[in-house]
């Protein structure tokens, strides 16, 4: 039956359908247009705040690396220094020469490795600061875009509130009229609206 009452249509209720549906389609293009670019900015604030946050995971990972450098180095100046202390003593009973020689270089050996685990402790805490002054200016940066996205989430979710009923009752229309309309007239209506700028 409503075959039948497809193929009856007149040439001009079948132009006035599709108008009809052009212009509600039209309509709805409109209310998604008052959105503008706000979904688009929603979404690139979200990408840009994981990021952040990867970034920051990467940073408290590089704090806890070098902090377990400096304890290490730590760890090591205390065994070098014990060494000396050892040498030290050793050098009182030394009986040749050679023996004094032996712990003199090992005693200038181990106060070296105390001076280079020193400066590398020195090169960890420099880069610990780095890293901590970055992770401020980062967490800083993720609560000013986590403020901004809450805004834009706001605005969408105003706009989208404003338009949805009406959006709905569009594309309910455009879902009738779409039943009035010959199938093959309707897909070369879509095919020609799909490829056009604006709809």
């Amino acid at each position: 039956m409503a075959k039948k009452e497809i193929t009856e249509l007149s040439v001009e209720e079948k132009l006035k359908a599709l108008y009809q549906l052009q212009t509600t389609l039209s309509a709805i293009d409109e209310k998604r247009a008052l959105r503008g670019e706000l979904p688009l900015e929603v979404q690139d604030l979200e990408d840009e705040i994981e990021g952040l946050n990867i970034r920051v995971d990467k940073i408290r990972r590089e704090i806890e690396d070098f902090s377990m450098a400096v304890s290490q180095k730590k760890a090591e100046i205390a065994e070098a220094q014990a060494s000396v202390e050892r040498y030290n003593r050793q050098l009182n009973e030394v009986k040749n020469n050679r023996e004094y020689d032996t712990l003199s270089k090992e005693i200038e050996f181990q106060t070296l490795e105390i001076e280079l685990c020193n400066k590398k402790i020195r090169e960890a805490m420099i880069r610990i600061d780095e890293c901590e002054r970055d992770l401020g200016t980062t967490e800083r940066l993720i609560d000013d875009r986590e403020h901004d996205l809450q805004q834009k989430r706001g605005e969408l979710d105003e706009i989208m509130l404003e338009t949805k009923e009406e959006e709905e009752r569009l594309r309910d229309r455009a879902r009738d009229l779409e039943t009035k309309i010959e199938p093959r007239l309707l897909s070369s209506f879509k095919r020609i609206r799909k490829n056009a700028r604006n709809g």
